[in-house]
């Protein structure tokens, strides 16, 4: 079923018979992500209660007659789904309901992302990639680092903030009455929260810098708001959290990330150690990116004026309360 003469690679989805997974999955056998000659073999671990969803869900993917199908297992395994694993997704998270406070939902995230960073540890390849989706993104990709007690480089975990990149670009490109591809040098700073900073301050329209092209109140007020409540308002439209953007950015995010952006700046939340824009390391910060043969870079040397810094700070200062607040949380209780 799967291209002749390579080696299939092994990418692994959590919450793999849920929406988004279900958007995502074709995207990733199609060749646009890992390239038309890669074959892939797909991990997808649920909870028992989806499993038969998930036997759905493997059906139509066999259904899809894709060359890159390498085939698949789904489990409700950890040690079986991460075996071997070149590329982890983690869609699944637990969600926040109504009249539950942060800390419910951090402590339930805390205890799904330390039992999977432990099973990726101890059974996916070294040099395994991983992306955090499921929420709070940026807070469960730091737990998950820390379960995988250094066993995996901290280079190699990262949270999607390509959706907010996406909206971002999205709506200063309609604003301006351009095509999407006319607009470059948006930016996500921080986490992806209603705290995040959409940065157009070093962002062009067709070459010219955005700030002189689109109104300047609009792109400092309600272009930001936009962004940061997007999420929000597709739940309020469609009673379901975003799955087909979500997943077209998880495509644009692994693309990047593994075959290269050619010099293009894109968002990705990182784990860096050179104190870059003054962001702390052990928090999983979104940054400007290129990436080139599997391996980002920030874009250092940005000018940071008052009014970017004032948002950069508030959604760094809310990451490292969300921080505080998981090891708070996966500290052990003392026993008296």
């Amino acid at each position: 079923m799967s291209v002749p003469g390579k080696a299939p690679i092994k990418v692994v989805l959590t919450g793999a018979a849920g929406q988004i997974a279900y958007s995502l999955l074709p995207k990733l056998l199609d060749g646009s992500v890992f390239g038309a000659d890669q074959p892939v073999f797909l991990g997808l671990l649920d909870i028992q209660p989806s499993m038969t969803m998930l036997g759905g869900v493997i059906m139509e993917l066999e259904d899809l007659a894709y060359p890159c199908y390498a085939g698949s297992v789904g489990t409700t395994d950890p040690a079986v789904a991460f075996k071997d694993a070149d590329v982890c997704v983690f869609l699944g998270a637990f969600p926040r309901k109504e009249g539950m406070e942060r800390k419910d939902v951090m402590g339930m995230n805390v205890k799904i992302f330390n039992e999977q960073g432990a099973a990726v540890a101890a059974h996916a390849k070294p040099t395994v990639k991983c992306l955090v989706v499921g929420n709070p993104a940026n807070t469960n990709a730091a737990i998950l680092l820390s379960a995988m007690g250094g066993k995996i480089p901290a280079k190699n975990v990262t949270a999607l903030t390509r959706l907010d990149h996406n909206r971002a670009t999205s709506q200063l490109a309609m604003k301006a009455g351009v095509a999407m591809t006319d607009v470059a040098g948006v930016f996500i700073w921080g986490n992806h929260s209603s705290t995040q900073y959409p940065d157009v301050r070093h962002a062009t329209v067709k070459g010219t810098p955005a700030l002189s092209v689109v109104d300047a109140a609009w792109l400092e007020g309600e272009f930001i708001t936009k962004v940061q409540k997007r999420g929000a308002a597709i739940i309020e439209a469609r009673k379901l959290s975003s799955a087909m953007s979500a997943a077209v950015a998880i495509a644009d995010h692994l693309r990047d990330w593994i075959k290269g952006t050619n010099g293009r700046a894109v968002s990705m939340a990182i784990f860096q150690s050179e104190g870059a824009y003054g962001v702390d390391s052990d928090i999983c910060y979104s940054f400007p990116v290129t990436c080139d043969q599997g391996e980002w870079t920030i874009v250092m040397g940005l000018p940071i004026d008052a009014f970017s810094k004032t948002r950069m700070d508030a959604t760094h200062k809310e990451l490292k309360e969300e921080r505080a607040l998981a090891e708070e949380l996966i500290k052990p209780v003392a026993i008296n």
